[in-house]
């Protein structure tokens, strides 16, 4: 059930470790080059070849150590493995990593490859991941005490294995799920079982499923009830919710994914992306451009700050609730474009509203500044979601994030769109946007993005976004 998440982590620890590696790697040469030479002038008299020469064999460095670490099982569960177990794993790849450079310097008669340095690589590589694995296991404890980054599970039935998969879920608290409550088939139920709470029956499950904030559903049920469920499974995928069903029978034939938890079978049914590592990197991508981004950007982000501060009362961030995945709220930032009341001023304007459905959209709205229209124009007031992305609230490209009041509003089906996190741009920016005034044509837009979204769909969005904000097709 939880592979994905688990290959998520790896994936994520395995940077780091390379990360850290490298870090090492450059650290030996700068100690060894330039502060032994000071310090123990009589032991190292002289400084290492120039870094560009180490800078070429850093490559194999790395191409070494992630043999080493996927092959000594470096990145099992940290929970199923103990922590001298951990340890012992880091040094065998240390020491089997310098060995091998080793080796590979005197094979290749690499004369710039000495002993000193290649100790020192190995001490300090050794010391950073021991530190990482601490850290990791201190860091993932604390975050699980405080009861952050987790998904949330609610558990349809309330036979025995209904219990014993509520069970095991709350035993294992760093698998990152939280079990909200049980739904009961139709009938009489309980307020609780086991301390877990019963959120209603069958009849109430449509309306659980968009009130509360639920990221997977798992039935566990008979299999003539399965089938009495049948529309509360296609609810699920209409919804953009990942169903998941334990099953009591060992073969089925379907279309869906085929899992376990603890030795039960369970077949998933999801219809948004679940490659761990496409998605790992899209992760990695957004928060490493947000970051740069936000530097390289800084200076006009002062000077679009200076033209909003001086052409017009109010502040300068314009800060507003969004609907995240799954309907998370949190706060967008936007550099202001309106004037201070322009939300109270909403009625005042309301009957301009250029789109059909839940959404509002005018073209030439009066409450917009001069300076705002000119940033509008240009998509420039988006530039704080920057601040979102990096937060991890936004990706890069997304579904735009919708206003709670117009989630409210939305037809079952258009609620897919929140199964797949927020973005800056998407397919309906690049689509022509100020053409499209039906709210049901975003939708399937953002939808035909859900259900085909790759890396490189990613990547051409991007790409289409440039000139669509140079010529000004996003003009609001």
């Amino acid at each position: 059930m939880l592979k994905e998440r688990a290959r998520l982590v790896a994936y994520q620890v395995w940077t780091a470790d390379l990360i850290l590696t490298a870090t090492a790697f450059l650290l030996a040469w700068y100690l060894r080059s330039r502060v032994a030479p000071a310090l123990l002038p009589g032991v190292f008299p002289t400084e290492l070849y120039p870094l560009g020469r180490y800078l070429g064999l850093l490559p194999l460095v790395l191409a070494i150590w992630t043999v080493l670490l996927v092959t000594r099982e470096a990145y099992t569960s940290r929970r199923t493995v103990s922590l001298h177990r951990e340890a012992w794993q880091v040094v065998q790849v240390v020491t089997l990593g310098v060995l091998a450079l080793a080796a590979t310097g005197w094979m290749l008669r690499l004369d710039f490859v000495s002993r000193p340095f290649l100790v020192l690589f190995g001490v300090l590589d050794l010391a950073f991941l021991l530190a990482e694995k601490l850290a990791l296991r201190l860091l993932a404890r604390r975050i699980r005490q405080r009861g952050y980054n987790y998904r949330t599970l609610l558990v349809v039935g309330l036979n025995r294995r209904a219990r014993e998969v509520a069970s095991i879920v709350r035993a294992h608290p760093h698998w990152g799920l939280k079990v909200l409550g049980f739904v009961a088939p139709n009938g009489g139920a309980p307020e609780e079982v086991d301390g877990i709470p019963v959120l209603g029956t069958a009849d109430d499950l449509p309306r659980l499923l968009q009130e509360e904030v639920v990221d997977e559903v798992l039935f566990v049920l008979s299999r003539r009830q399965l089938e009495d469920f049948e529309d509360a499974i296609l609810l699920c995928s209409e919804l953009g919710i990942r169903a998941r069903v334990a099953l009591h029978f060992p073969h089925m034939k379907a279309r869906v994914v085929l899992e376990e938890l603890e030795g039960i079978p369970l077949l998933t049914f999801t219809t948004t992306p679940a490659a761990p590592f496409p998605l790992f990197v899209k992760g990695l991508v957004d928060r490493v451009t947000a970051g740069v981004g936000l530097v390289l950007l800084s200076p006009l982000m002062l000077l679009i700050a200076l033209a909003v501060k001086l052409t017009s009362r109010g502040p300068v961030l314009f800060r507003q609730v969004r609907c995240g995945v799954h309907g998370r709220r949190f706060t967008l930032y936007k550099f202001r474009t309106m004037v201070p009341d322009a939300e109270e001023r909403l009625p005042e304007v309301a009957h301009l509203n250029e789109v059909r459905g839940p959404a509002f959209k005018v073209r030439r709205d009066p409450r917009v500044t001069p300076v705002g229209r000119l940033l509008r124009r240009f998509s420039l007031d988006e530039l704080p979601q920057l601040i979102n992305v990096l937060r991890g609230d936004m990706s890069l490209v997304g579904p735009r994030p919708p206003l709670p009041e117009e989630v409210e509003r939305y037809e079952r089906w258009q609620r897919r769109r929140l199964s797949m996190k927020p973005g800056i741009t998407g397919l309906w920016q690049v689509s022509g946007r100020a053409a499209l005034d039906d709210f049901d044509t975003w939708i399937e837009l953002d939808l035909a993005y859900i259900d085909n979204w790759s890396l490189w769909l990613d990547l051409r969005i991007l790409l289409r976004t440039v000139p669509a904000v140079l010529l000004a097709r996003g003009a609001a």
